[in-house]
């Protein structure tokens, strides 16, 4: 009786709970923590140089020689098999296959396939074997047999080594070379075009206007060639430079002995993961890390960087915050501070608190009929109307999108705001008021700085939530693949028009959409860890600012 009654005095003191909610909140972070390391396993370990693998794959009497990359073994029903058509003694009920990294998919058509362990023999891993990669069509493996210069073959390198050090010393020339080249088409060339573009729009506007002169129409077509001559001249610098690096090609012998051509342009770099030591491989991995994170992408997002997906986020969140920070405080001043605590005021904040609740997706078709068809095609009809019928604002892009997810979030900001102002004594505002201050200098000088961060609080999960979203975005602004940054040095240098990328829908479109499911489960995982690396850093950056200002304004409580 006296251990049962000490029980129940244990549970009235609460401390059972104390520690249930502490083994809950221990079991969630082990949870979190499980994850992301689970999603960093199967994303950052995609970098890493593996060994190639060349074997001897026997049929029957037949047998072919394999050549490629380990990704997986995994043990299966033996049935599951049978089913496939390939024949099993009866007695088999599980069988070991391996997923090997075959690349050469314009060859094989595939670059990943599934073989059993039992039909593979000889297995080796040659020193001489390299992996190409290449701009289109994924890796290439096999070894070096010779380069050609215009169209003629350096046979008088006999040694592999020596062989190898000649196509490393002409990568590196012609990769400087492509660089050179694409920046002049890509960034001098397409600043040129964009003048261009403007200088027809700015023509057509005067002319609509009935104000097109003879005067200024001489000033424009004086421009427009002056534009013209340039854009001549760096044609020919770029065409002269992509002349230097088209001859030049190399011969490779893959698994099945056929040799292949390749026009080095194609190539991004060249290794031989085999002779690499550890140190090597770790200084390949981070690089390779380094070239995911800003890089563009290419092959339909499965091969290449992020770098546009991780800019268009950041971006988007920042502009985002930039619009709901406001709006959020504004309301909630004037709801705790202005008005009147009646029943209207009690509806309203049952109507915020309902919109926490609305699925994201509603607010994407709301910002989509309402941003971009109402208030995208007005902008366009009153201030644009000499780019018709293209659209300029009226169609999705960065501004809609940061406003849809200013929308979504804004309850979160207005709630924590409110509860902020709360939590100020009102004998703070009262001895405020009896010095001669005014309400609102009160409120400016006194109020805020104690409620802030309450505010910044509220902005750190108004960022948590808007950065993950997906669905609305689809609607709004976001692409697969955005031809330009929203950011560039042409002004007015924020083009808020502009469609742009984001991490959770590069998520959705490599995981979802893409023809190489083997080659895109990877990258799945670290985009995925990246995602959750950018939350943090916001967040992070967020409180930091927070707890500055509640060191500052602390002694304001006393």
């Amino acid at each position: 009786m006296k251990q049962s009654s000490g029980i129940r005095q244990w549970v009235k003191t609460g401390e059972p709970w104390v520690w249930l909610n502490a083994a809950a909140v221990s079991a969630s972070m082990m949870m979190v923590v499980g994850l992301l390391a689970l999603i960093a396993y199967h994303g950052l370990g995609h970098f890493w140089p593996v060994d190639l693998m060349e074997a001897e794959l026997v049929d029957g009497d037949k047998s072919t020689i394999i050549m490629g990359e380990v990704r997986a073994t995994e043990i299966v029903p033996a049935q599951q098999i049978r089913e496939s058509g390939v024949r099993l003694p009866a007695d088999i009920t599980q069988v070991k296959r391996i997923l090997l990294k075959q690349g050469n998919r314009d060859i094989y058509n595939l670059d990943f396939r599934w073989f059993l362990e039992r039909d593979i023999a000889n297995i080796n891993y040659p020193e001489d074997l390299i992996v190409f990669e290449r701009r289109e069509w994924g890796d290439l493996y096999g070894r070096l047999v010779a380069i050609k210069e215009h169209g003629q073959a350096l046979n008088h390198l006999e040694k592999t080594d020596e062989l190898y050090a000649q196509l490393q010393s002409k990568l590196a020339r012609i990769l400087d070379l492509y660089e050179q080249a694409r920046d002049i088409s890509v960034n001098e060339i397409g600043n040129i075009n964009y003048q261009l573009e403007q200088l027809r729009l700015k023509e057509k506007k005067l002319q609509l206007n009935g104000a097109l002169s003879n005067e200024r129409q001489a000033i424009i077509e004086q421009e427009r060639q002056a534009l013209n001559q340039s854009f001549s001249q760096l044609q020919i610098k770029a065409n002269t430079l992509y002349e230097k690096i088209s001859p030049d090609s190399i011969i490779v012998r893959i698994a099945s002995g056929q040799n292949v051509e390749i026009a080095l342009e194609k190539i991004i770099q060249v290794i031989k993961p085999n002779e690499m030591d550890t140190i090597q491989k770790l200084s390949h991995y981070f690089h390779q890390l380094w070239r995911f994170i800003s890089e563009n992408p290419r092959e339909a997002n499965t091969e290449g960087g992020i770098f546009p997906a991780i800019f268009g986020t950041v971006l988007m969140v920042l502009i985002m915050s930039v619009m709901v920070t406001p709006l959020g405080v504004m309301a909630a001043i004037y709801m705790h501070e202005y008005a009147a605590q009646g029943v209207f005021i009690r509806l309203v904040r049952i109507a915020v608190n309902n919109l926490a609740g609305v699925p994201s997706i509603v607010y994407g078709v709301f910002g989509l009929g309402f941003f971009v068809y109402f208030i995208g095609g007005s902008i366009d009809s009153l201030f644009y109307s000499e780019a018709s019928p293209a659209p300029v604002f009226g169609t999705p892009g960065l501004l809609w999108a940061s406003l849809t997810l200013a929308l979504l979030t804004l309850p979160v900001v207005i709630v924590s705001t409110e509860e902020g102002l709360a939590r100020v004594p009102n004998a703070i505002r009262d001895g405020s008021l009896a010095l001669g201050a005014t309400r609102f200098e009160t409120l400016w000088h006194t109020v805020l700085p104690m409620a802030s961060p309450a505010m910044i609080t509220g902005v750190i999960l108004a960022v948590a939530r808007a950065a993950g979203e997906v669905a609305p975005l689809m609607l709004v602004g976001v692409v697969k693949l955005a031809p330009s940054l929203a950011v560039d040095a042409n002004a007015p240098f924020l083009h808020l028009d502009r469609k742009f990328m984001h991490l959770g829908f590069h998520i959705y479109d490599v995981g979802f959409q893409s023809p190489n499911i083997e080659a895109a489960r990877p990258l799945v995982y670290t985009t995925a860890l990246l995602l959750v690396v950018v939350i943090i850093l916001l967040n992070l950056t967020a409180i930091r600012i927070r707890n500055r200002l509640r060191e500052k304004y602390k002694n304001y409580e006393h």
